[in-house]
Order: structure tokens, then sequence, then C-alpha cells
């Protein structure tokens, strides 16, 4: 019994070594999910709340009750200097497999998933550090600057795209076939800190929020985005647009970044909305060893928008 136990560990250990750009303490050990999750839900950012803070983009979280969506939000970096290196499930091994987000002195490697909003799938355009003070992008985040004065305007960074892949994931079918480049290899080499306690509150509040249910939502949350981590009621709370509501949001939210490193094709998509079909419709078995949910059977529609934007 006890050779079983240290053969299957060393087996998921394999499995999460082979996911590009990780490292054992990044990733989620013991679950394996063998439908992938939803694509990207469209939205708009909320304001950001003031000095400070940095934008951590929403992501499908897996539960007991499948997948959830754990809404975008800006967050206070722990130290000056700090950015965000989103999360991304990477498929690898038969199964999706999550690697957890953190914070460091430059961006690591995210999959190649473009979340928006200056998370085009390569490095970070929403912002950068002058000294210890963060300054932010307004071509690509919404900040107001009669009350944030460290702003910069960098257009160069966005272009406007009519087709923009919302697929979620690394890997697999359909998924996002970029691997890390050198300075992003260089990036997962420097000291880390792990998401902050009010992130970890945020995704656990995010968790008990059946509305967030991929299952519940169909992958369009009524809460997409927040102005602060666990603020799900308010002002600052943005929730998924459909195709002709995302015609009237800000033109910060219609822009993606330029050499992403995603796919420029929108194969990923019709893939994507068939793995948030299978998603939807059964969660319960999705995270057991060795089963393989059926492929599923219907035929989706072409996105042309992306989450986060």
């Amino acid at each position: 019994m006890r050779r079983t136990h240290l053969f299957s560990f060393v087996m998921l250990a394999t499995i999460f070594l082979a996911l590009p750009g990780t490292s054992p303490a990044q990733v989620s050990v013991g679950v394996s999910i063998h439908v992938g999750p939803p694509v990207l839900p469209v939205y708009a950012q909320p304001i950001c709340p003031g000095v400070g803070y940095i934008w951590t983009p929403g992501y499908w979280a897996y539960g007991a009750d499948g997948y959830f969506w754990v809404p975008g939000t800006w967050v206070l970096a722990p130290r000056p200097g700090f950015l965000w290196t989103p999360g991304y499930w990477g498929f690898v091994g038969g199964a999706y497999v999550w690697r957890a987000g953190y914070w460091g002195p430059h961006v690591g490697f995210y999959g190649g998933v473009n979340y928006g909003f200056g998370y085009g799938g390569v490095g970070f355009v929403g912002g950068r550090w002058n000294g210890g003070v963060f300054a932010y992008n307004t071509a690509v985040t919404n900040v107001n600057t009669t009350v944030i004065h460290n702003t910069y305007v960098n257009k160069t960074v966005v272009v406007n795209n009519t087709t923009v892949n919302r697929v979620s994931y690394n890997g697999g079918e359909g998924g996002t076939t970029a691997q890390p480049t050198a300075a992003e290899k260089s990036a997962e080499n420097e000291k880390h800190i792990e998401p902050t306690k009010a992130q970890t509150q945020h995704e656990h509040a995010a968790s008990s929020n059946r509305s967030l249910l991929a299952s519940e939502n169909h992958g369009r949350p009524s809460v997409a985005a927040t102005s602060k981590p666990g603020e799900f009621k308010g002002k600052g709370v943005e929730s998924a647009k459909t195709e002709n509501e995302k015609a009237g949001a800000k033109p910060h939210a219609n822009t993606a970044a330029k050499n992403t490193g995603s796919p420029k094709s929108n194969a990923g998509n019709n893939h994507a909305n068939k793995q948030n079909s299978a998603a939807n419709q059964g969660h319960s078995g999705s995270a057991s060893k060795g089963k393989k949910s059926p492929p599923p059977s219907e035929k989706p529609k072409p996105e042309h928008s992306h989450g986060g934007k």
C-alpha cells in the first residue's frame, strides 16, 4: 500500500513538472480534471479603486461542484516592484492541471492565455513601477486620472481585434500553443510571493457563491469583475456581457496586447466552447481519475470577443 501511494505521488509530480514553466509548489496537487474550463467571459474592467492596486484577471477555478468563476479584481501589491503573474490551466498527461499565480519582480509564463486588460498572453502592459510608485497605462486599464495621477498612455502595445481567442487553457485540443520565452523562464527562477490573503479570501468567497458556478451561469457570471477583493455587490461590480452588449464597452475594454503568443485562429475558441458545454452538463464525474469524459457533440458557434475585454 505504501509503495502504491509513493508511485502515485511520483506520477503526479511527473505530470505537473511536464507543464511549461511549472514548479511543484505552484500546482494544485491531487486535482485531475478531464473536462477543460469554459471560455473566458466578456466583461468590462471596474475602475481602479486607488493608488497601488494592480489588476488581477478573473479565472475559472475548480471545486466540489465543478468549475466556478473567480471574478477579476484590483489587488494591492504585496510590496513595491512586484507584479502579478496569473495562474492558468495546462493540459498534460490526459488531464487539466491548475498552475497557481504568484507575485514577483517580473511577469512569468501564464500559458499564453489572453486575459485582457494588459495580460495579452505574454507579459503585462497595463502598468509599470517607477521607483516605488506604480504607474498605470490608461490605454488598457480603467483609471480615473483626476484621482490617480501616476498614469501614462502607450497605445502601441494594443491592437483592436474583431476576433480574439477566449480559450482559457494551454495545451490539448484547442488550447493555446504558447511555450515560455527566455524572459519568462528567467522570471520563473526569481523570488516569488504567493497570492495575498485578500486574494485567497476572494477565491474562497467565489467558491461558496453558487451563482458563480459554470453549471449555474453557463459561462456568463453575474459577478465577472469587482473593484476590490470579496466585494460582490455594489457599484464596483461588473457582470459578464453578451456579444451585442460588448459594443458599448469603454475603448480600453476592446483592445488586446500585441505579440501575445496566443493562437491567431479561432479554432481554440470553438473547442473551448465545446468544453464549456461539457463542463456545464457534467461536473460531478469530471474530477475522477482515470475516467475521461466523452467529447461533447454540440457544435459551437465561433466567438468574436474576449474575456476581460
